[in-house]
């Protein structure tokens, strides 16, 4: 049976002991009689077997053989002590071991893998300035225009009445007018509201008026006669105006200004594709339509449902110019026809957009009206 010694020489490439058997007695491991076996220590056998070596291979000084020894086999290696540099290598690895483990338990392993998302920034606070009353600015400047541009020589205190309502109180109500002349304001439309600054505005207002000629002298032996008319123009008019105590006022002089002659260019508008077949087929219907359009009786000649006011007093029906209805698909349609109305002694065109839809019975289906407006948009 292999002893243990055997296979711990084997495991460290050690050569097997060779033993003087009438020097050393009994082979080691094998108990004497009347002796109780005693455990084999492969180091020590190991030492022992060393020890032999190095001494048949050192140089003998005598000629008898240097006696084995009897004393017990000591270890094959000499213990020696760590040096401090790896002590402290292996304490700081420790310290640091542990000091992983403490800030995993502090934190969380979770705040490792998964941290925490950044808060978003708040948003920024925007103060909102409040609106300026731009509606009850538009009423004042276009009250105060209107009295403003209007005088008479003959009845100067209903000029100042006028003017005191968008006036602040012991303000000048003669302002602008050296008490001659007579002009008419026959229309009055407020505009743009422009804020300036401490909540003042200036306000744009387009007046028509109608001055009164001057009055001249007559010719020697002529009879004097009443001054002609002149005729009605617009002109525009910026109102200064402020914001004080939940009112708005008028603060002082306002000045005219020039309106100008003519508009800017318009974009080219898409044209609208025409149906043809479906525009013959429904102008007796548009026609007569418009004939009771001006008569003030519509109900007969609009879809069911459909609610047309009439017409003031004095307009004529003067004929159809023109329709077509815009091509498309369905049961509702839409179309542009060109009438002409009688109107104070002329004829004048007017353009509207007309919706039309079928309406359909047991026996028959046919198109009326269901809505109509001006212009061509």
């Amino acid at each position: 049976m292999v002893s243990l010694g055997t296979i711990g020489r084997k495991i460290m490439g050690l050569p097997e002991p060779t033993r003087d058997k009438a020097a050393n007695g009994p082979a080691a491991g094998v108990p004497q009689q009347g002796q109780a076996p005693r455990p084999v220590n492969p180091w020590e056998s190991a030492g022992a077997e060393l020890r032999q070596q190095t001494a048949a291979a050192s140089p003998r000084t005598g000629s008898a053989p240097r006696p084995a020894s009897t004393t017990s086999p000591a270890t094959p290696w000499t213990p020696q002590d760590e040096r401090s540099g790896a002590v402290f290598a292996r304490r700081l690895g420790r310290g640091l071991i542990w000091f992983v483990f403490i800030l995993a338990a502090v934190t969380g392993v979770r705040s490792w893998f998964f941290p925490a998302k950044a808060p978003a920034p708040a948003a920024p606070k925007v103060t909102t300035e409040a609106a300026y009353p731009n509606e009850e600015a538009q009423a004042v400047a276009a009250r105060f225009a209107r009295a403003y541009l209007a005088w008479d020589e003959e009845a100067p205190e209903d000029r100042e009445q006028l003017l005191a309502s968008a006036l602040p109180a012991g303000a000048d109500t003669t302002m602008g007018w050296d008490g001659h002349g007579h002009q008419d304001v026959l229309a009055v439309q407020p505009g743009a509201v422009t804020k300036t600054k401490n909540d003042q505005a200036r306000v744009r207002v387009e007046v028509l008026i109608r001055p009164e000629a001057a009055e001249t002298e007559p010719a020697k032996g002529k009879k004097k006669t009443a001054p002609a008319e002149e005729p009605a123009r617009w002109v525009g008019l910026d109102v200064p105006v402020v914001e004080t105590s939940g009112r708005v006022v008028v603060t002082g002089q306002p000045g005219l200004v020039g309106i100008p002659a003519s508009g800017p260019k318009a974009p080219d508008l898409p044209t609208t594709q025409t149906d043809a077949e479906l525009s013959t087929a429904t102008e007796s219907a548009i026609d007569k339509f418009f004939a009771a359009y001006a008569k003030g009786d519509t109900d007969a000649v609009t879809a069911p449902g459909a609610k047309v006011p009439a017409l003031p007093d004095g307009v004529e029906y003067g004929g159809l110019a023109a329709w077509s209805a815009d091509a498309g698909s369905g049961t509702d349609r839409t179309g542009t026809a060109r009438v002409y109305w009688t109107l104070g002694g002329a004829k004048v065109e007017q353009v509207y957009r007309v919706t039309i839809t079928r309406v359909s019975t047991s026996d028959a289906s046919r198109w009326q009206v269901d809505d109509v407006r001006g212009g061509s948009a």
